[in-house]
């Protein structure tokens, strides 16, 4: 309240000069007026302190805070800079690694399907060898059994035709060709049912 006061005094006191000047004649433009620059120099002075005093120290405060807020805000943006360029470094790092990873169990994919894929064709090479050898060893059977029937079946017709070349005597030509009517009419089924 006080310096509003002197504020207001100041100005009163300033005004009056220029009160009365008016009245009289206008000077001149580059005219010299030593009273007019007293009270020029005075409320000058006055205002000055006042400001000094008053206005300075809370504008100088606030543009101090506001620089300082200025810097810290500068400082924390290089160091959140800095911290995402690491983050960034880091990540990509992570994703290099987890690249290399997924090459490194691809590529074991691939040989474990190899290697099964090679197990498989061996062990079909494996059976094919063991179904050709048994295939063989039934043919061989069969053909052994073949044989033994053939050989059967042709002793019962060398009996059956002895017994009819016996029943009948004849000659030499008479009794081949007696076998050989009895072997053409006879059919193997006509052979087991002598059995």
């Amino acid at each position: 309240m006080r310096h509003t006061t002197l504020s207001l005094a100041l100005l009163i006191v300033a005004a009056a000069p220029l009160h009365a000047q008016e009245h009289a004649a206008a000077p001149g433009l580059l005219s010299f007026n030593t009273g007019l620059m007293f009270w020029t120099i005075l409320i000058f002075a006055g205002l000055y302190w006042v400001l000094r005093r008053f206005a300075f120290p809370v504008i100088l405060a606030s543009v101090e805070a506001r620089e300082k807020a200025l810097e810290d805000a500068i400082t924390s943006a290089k160091r959140d800079r800095e911290e995402a360029a690491l983050l960034l470094a880091q990540h990509r790092a992570a994703l290099d690694a987890s690249r290399a990873e997924g090459q490194k169990l691809i590529a074991e994919a691939r040989a474990a399907a190899e290697r099964v894929r090679a197990e498989l064709v061996e062990q079909a090479h494996a059976e094919q060898a063991r179904m050709l050898d048994r295939a063989r060893s039934e043919i061989t059977a069969e053909k052994v059994k073949a044989v033994a029937e053939l050989r059967r079946e042709a002793v019962d017709l060398a009996i059956l035709g002895a017994s009819k070349v016996i029943g009948q005597n004849l000659d030499d030509a008479a009794n081949r060709k007696l076998v050989e009517s009895f072997l053409a009419s006879v059919t193997p089924s006509a052979v087991a049912a002598s059995r």
